[in-house]
């Protein structure tokens, strides 16, 4: 039974994973604030709007920082990719929501 290595010396960007770990963050910190806002019947603080707005630009550096680390040669590219995803998704539910709440 023949056993296929592949060596090389690739490996994750750097800005690809800063683009993961600022997508995890928008969406854990977005899922806290709708949580929250649920339990509270819509009566959130003021402070929840801020990290509403903190979490968009987070999202925004999310996606800029995974497009130029996917612009990088001869790297792995997952984490650029969930990256990205994880942004969109944040950008995505941000819209909803304001959306929502601008014509409910």
């Amino acid at each position: 039974m023949k056993k296929n290595f592949m060596f090389t010396n690739k490996e994750h960007t750097l800005k690809g994973i800063m683009a993961t770990i600022l997508g995890v963050i928008s969406l854990a910190s977005l899922v806290y604030i709708i949580c929250e806002s649920y339990a509270n019947a819509g009566e959130v603080p003021i402070q929840y709007g801020a990290v509403a707005f903190l979490t968009m630009i987070f999202a925004f550096a999310g996606i800029v920082l995974g497009v130029l680390s996917k612009s990088e040669r001869d790297k792995f590219y997952f984490f650029s990719y969930l990256g990205i995803v994880l942004n969109v998704l944040v950008l995505a539910a941000l819209s909803v929501i304001l959306y929502a709440g601008a014509y409910a």
